[in-house]
């Protein structure tokens, strides 16, 4: 049984910054030179992936019937869902 809901906005958001840490972690253990503004890219990039997939997830959600999650407006879920 699953604990909570899947949520693949968060999954892609967490995989951008640990990406972002393990650019700058090899720079400081001298693996490799990064300028300071290649990270910058890439966590706006993918916290803007995420905020997509997110919000694209909340649609199919909502339009398959499934409750909302935890912290959404009861309201407005109880007026899209009929409940």
């Amino acid at each position: 049984m699953l604990r909570h809901e899947f949520q693949p906005g968060r999954l892609i958001a967490g995989t951008a910054l640990v990406a972002a840490a393990v650019v700058y972690g090899g720079d400081a253990g001298g693996a490799w030179e990064t300028p300071w503004f290649v990270v910058i890219p890439l966590v706006v990039g993918g916290l803007c992936l995420a905020g997509g997939v997110g919000a694209v997830t909340g649609l199919v959600r909502r339009r398959r019937g499934r409750p909302a999650p935890e912290g959404t407006d009861t309201a407005d879920h109880a007026r899209t869902t009929g409940g």
